[in-house]
């Protein structure tokens, strides 16, 4: 299944809903690009909705880094909401969930920006 994301906001906070698998190739291309153009285009806030992810291999985790950190160097902050049990499991395992801000909600994590 091809990653699908849909975009929408609230509040001034850009929300990214992924749905479908983020791995090596076409998939991970475009969700790098598409947080690209979020940032180019002046978006600060973004939250990333995790829910619908089916699957993240180590290329997939490798882009969220590299995006996150794209983020922090132009000044924006990119949030991770409702993590299924095995990505947060996958996250705690990697040490990742030190570098992302995490929360159980789309709406916790626009409302965090606050």
């Amino acid at each position: 299944m091809a990653l699908r994301m849909i975009e929408k906001e609230s509040g001034g906070v850009t929300i990214l809903e992924l749905e479908g698998r983020i791995v090596l190739g076409e998939e991970s291309n475009a969700f790098r690009e598409r947080v690209k153009a979020l940032l180019a285009g002046g978006k600060t806030k973004i939250v990333l909705n995790m829910a619908n992810v089916t699957y993240i291999d180590s290329a997939g985790l490798g882009t969220l880094v590299a995006s996150h950190q794209s983020a922090r160097t132009q000044g924006a902050t990119l949030k991770l909401a409702q993590l299924g049990a095995k990505f947060m499991e996958l996250l705690q395992v990697t040490k990742l969930l030190t570098v992302f801000d995490v929360y159980p909600s789309e709406a916790e994590a626009v409302q965090s920006f606050s």
